[in-house]
């Protein structure tokens, strides 16, 4: 009778689980059969019309409609790299919430005021006064406005692997993708050439030193081709969505060299960089590099949208006296400024620099042990939480294995880890969130271990 009563027991457990799997299922469905009625799908990174459905998340985890949890190696959209809902930040917004949300923008309100404080003890240089919009791409417009309301110019350069935004100036000053098919764009916008090491814009072989022959190269072409003297130059510290391409040593400082010799000002776009990512707390700290402005967004606001323009007391005067207006009707609400505050004292109480360091020293030996038993990776670069691997079919070749990146996103999005394809899929970038501990990295790991084994077999004769 025991055993009966404990096969029977065992019955009703699996139907349950059946049951509760098969609603799971019908929810999911439902959801996605919406989602094709009512939504204009225009991601990025793809067009899927499939699974997941995320519906909760909770420090380097999310969750799908299904129960099912997902290793987020991508920090969200980037902007989670704090942890999804970390606690400080919800208490902040809690409170935002029951006392104001919105204020005006044609006013200070209190937050936004102390936000500008909180920021000014962090930022470098002489940096120190701020503008808080509402994404990445509002700060870029603005940054570049800013500067071409200081110097009386308009045209502005980029590296060729940058992703500033997809507003029509940041898109077109976005040569990573995106970039294609929405023209014609406004009038002075250049490209410059990135120190791509791996892949090198002039020929040099990557065992070489970087000699800047690109970087001259792209300035004698540039001063033969604008119609005066540049507003600006924008780039990112290290190219994260053109393929997590870090500049050599000193490539920064040539960069701010060749935008003086000119009087145009040096715009460092920090979103995916800046704020501790990379270990230190801005992307260029490494070098000593300051910029004339910087931007930020991505985890600035812990998970919530905030963005920031931060220039120097002169540059802030100038544009002023000048009457310059910018900014949106929810540029400087208290909820995002409170988020936003939560955010930086967080990452200045636990150090979160030093942590981003540690974090990325692990997780770069785990990828390096990968790298010892698969060929298809040929390059590891990136430093901190943000690093990716470059798959080739052959490293002395270095021919990209675009449909191996694709292979590894498939399998390793079935086993629960999540991250960025780039470069038409040749590039995997993982930015794991300061939440993510040893374990999960190691199971992080595991996962593309299986998952490059099979992409090998697929492009094997």
């Amino acid at each position: 009778m025991g055993f009966i009563r404990l096969a029977e027991r065992f019955r009703i457990l699996y139907t349950g689980a059946v049951a509760a799997r098969t609603t799971a299922n019908r929810e999911e469905a439902a959801l996605l059969d919406s989602a094709r009625q009512f939504l204009l799908v225009t991601r990025m990174e793809s067009s899927r019309l499939d699974g997941p459905v995320f519906a909760s998340g909770e420090g380097s985890v999310v969750y799908d409609v299904q129960g099912r949890a997902y290793l987020d190696f991508n920090s969200g959209q980037m902007c989670s790299a704090l942890g999804h809902r970390p606690p400080s930040v919800v208490a902040a917004i809690k409170e935002a919430a029951d006392t104001l949300i919105h204020a005006s923008s044609m006013f200070f309100n209190v937050a936004e005021i102390r936000l500008g404080e909180r920021l000014s003890r962090i930022l470098p240089g002489a940096l120190r006064r701020s503008i808080f919009l509402e994404s990445g791409a509002d700060s870029n417009e603005t940054a570049i406005s800013i500067a071409k309301a200081y110097t009386g110019r308009y045209e502005v350069a980029s590296p060729h692997v940058s992703f500033h935004g997809l507003t029509d100036t940041t898109r077109a000053l976005t040569y990573a993708g995106w970039h294609k098919g929405y023209g014609p764009y406004a009038p002075g916008i250049y490209a410059i050439l990135a120190p791509y090491r791996y892949r090198c814009p002039v020929g040099l072989d990557k065992g070489a030193c970087c000699n800047m022959s690109c970087l001259d190269a792209s300035f004698e072409l540039l001063d033969a081709q604008t119609d005066g003297p540049l507003a600006a130059i924008i780039t990112e510290p290290l190219f994260s969505a053109g393929g997590v391409i870090e500049p050599p040593d000193g490539w920064l400082a040539a960069l701010q060299t060749k935008a003086r010799e000119r009087g145009a000002l040096l715009i460092f776009d920090e979103a995916q960089t800046g704020l501790g990512k990379l270990g230190w707390m801005w992307g260029s700290e490494r070098e000593g590099v300051v910029p004339d402005i910087i931007t930020m967004s991505k985890h600035f606001g812990g998970g919530v949208s905030i963005s920031a323009a931060a220039t120097t007391d002169e540059i802030a005067d100038q544009v002023q006296e000048r009457g310059f207006v910018t900014g949106h009707s929810h540029q400087n609400d208290p909820l995002t400024c409170a988020a936003a505050i939560a955010s930086v004292d967080l990452i200045v109480r636990e150090d979160l620099p030093a942590k981003a360091r540690a974090i990325g020293l692990y997780w770069r030996a785990r990828l390096d042990e990968l790298a010892a038993r698969h060929e298809l990776i040929g390059d590891i670069r990136g430093r901190g939480l943000l690093q990716g691997i470059e798959l080739v079919r052959d490293r002395d070749s270095k021919e990209p294995a675009y449909e191996a990146g694709k292979v590894v996103e498939r399998h390793c999005l079935a086993a629960g880890l999540l991250f960025s394809v780039r470069r038409g899929g040749s590039v995997l970038r993982f930015v794991p969130p300061w939440t993510t501990t040893e374990k999960q990295m190691d199971s992080a790991a595991e996962i593309l271990d299986d998952a490059l084994t099979e992409a090998a077999d697929a492009l094997a004769p």
